[in-house]
């Protein structure tokens, strides 16, 4: 007995010993599963541009010259007031749109620009914000800036969503102690959202049955959408940094954004109408018919930085650029329009922009179609990038020229393909 007890012993130890042996190996092989994983799911920032065959000199110079052409030069859309503000103007229908001011904005914090983000933010608030009533917190979408009066009282949801987003970047580039508490002026939007519960036909931003961004928060435009408001990737930023409670339902915003995409892209075509119901359906109002026009020109850029920065629907992502795209060039790649309706045809109702009503084949669309290309796979989506590389941002031959919207989507869409449109984690302060 004592023999085979020593014998039983003498086992035991050897299986532990060889166990305390193996197990080092295999934390270390989990450990670099995990890492691995964790490198795989950080955002990659293509530099498509750079990609293409053009010198990171050349690149760097493009862009510089994109913010100069918007920002500073003679036919900029942005101006400066007095030592703290600054506003930025939709020059042809002359006025201040929150869209612009937001847009202004996320390209401020995304190429460090703190002076023009605080200007655009005070103006914002001085000028847009309502400081009380059912609209407390909101902002007004329109404003006249030589008279500082609001054209518009009412808000445009897509606005509100940029200013959150640019002020969550902002709180985590800057930090909240350099003159704007930057995070607070985030959770001011957020928590007067939350409280919009009907009062006055004011709602939140999202509504909270379908859990989509509505079209305007209030009256009827709550109970529909703009597929060009769909930023499932803005979601995604909230639920890591708003810290506000809300982060479940968040989540679940980006799901069915994604969710809504699908439903709304033609099939064929992937166009969407400007303005759709909840179930992704062409939705047509009293002012204009259903049909893919100015609005719906961001979908493309804006599906492309989902796909960047949080590539949870890839397959998907990747079939709808490509069906994008190949419509596109379909029509010419050098003389496609600027507006359709969805199944590809020409619509009878041609928006106007400014006093122009006319299709032409639009810088703003030809900046976010080469977006589209750091989604679609296909090696000819590059013909899409050396197109937005060779449009100039000047006056068309009739003289019609809009620096405010095509600027500012060629703008945006530089820097998404450089590279230089990114998440804006929390640093150490």
């Amino acid at each position: 007995m004592l023999i085979s007890k020593s014998k039983n012993t003498v086992f035991i130890w050897s299986l532990i010993l060889s166990i305390l042996l193996i197990f080092p190996v295999l934390a270390i092989g989990q450990s670099k599963i995990k890492t691995k994983k964790a490198t795989l799911e950080k955002p990659q920032y293509r530099n498509l541009l750079k990609e293409a065959g053009y010198s990171q000199a050349a690149i760097d110079k493009k862009l510089e010259k994109a913010y100069y052409d918007i920002f500073e030069g003679p036919n900029r859309v942005y101006f400066e007031e007095g030592d703290s503000l600054g506003y930025v103007s939709d020059v042809k229908n002359k006025d201040a749109r929150t869209e612009g001011m937001s847009y202004g904005m996320m390209v401020a914090v995304q190429l460090n620009k703190k002076d023009v983000f605080d200007r655009l933010w005070r103006w914002s608030v001085k000028y847009m914000q309502h400081q009380d009533g059912p609209r407390e917190g909101y902002f007004a979408w329109s404003v006249n800036p030589q008279t500082k009066k609001q054209n518009s009282a009412g808000s445009a949801s897509d606005g509100e969503l940029y200013y959150i987003t640019s002020l969550l970047f902002a709180s985590n580039k800057w930090g909240n102690d350099t003159g704007i508490h930057y995070y607070k002026e985030a959770r001011r939007i957020l928590d007067a959202m939350w409280k919009k519960d009907g009062t006055g036909n004011i709602y939140n931003l999202i509504n909270t049955e379908h859990k989509q961004i509505s079209f305007v928060p209030e009256g009827n435009g709550y109970n529909w959408t703009d597929p060009s408001y769909h930023l499932p990737a803005f979601y995604e930023i909230w639920a890591l940094y708003a810290k506000d409670g809300h982060e479940d339902f968040y989540k679940e915003c980006a799901v069915v954004s994604r969710d809504f995409l699908h439903k709304a892209c033609h099939p064929k075509t992937g166009l969407t109408a400007d303005y759709a119901k909840f179930n992704g359906e062409p939705h047509s109002t009293s002012w204009m018919p259903a049909a893919f026009r100015f609005d719906s020109w961001r979908v493309p850029m804006n599906i492309a930085m989902d796909y960047t920065w949080y590539g949870k629907d890839k397959k998907w992502q990747e079939e709808y650029a490509a069906r994008f795209q190949d419509f596109l060039r379909s029509k010419g790649l050098d003389t496609y329009v600027d507006q359709f309706n969805v199944d590809g045809s020409t619509p009878d109702f041609i928006l106007q922009a400014g006093p122009v009503k006319k299709l032409r084949h639009s810088i703003g669309l030809v900046s976010t179609a080469a977006a589209a290309s750091l989604v679609n796979p296909d090696k000819r989506s590059m013909d899409f990038v050396h197109a937005i590389w060779n449009v100039k941002l000047e006056p068309y031959e009739d003289g019609y020229f809009d620096p405010y919207y095509d600027g500012l989507l060629y703008l945006f869409s530089l820097m998404h393909l450089s590279g230089k449109y990114q998440i804006i984690t929390l640093t150490a302060k």
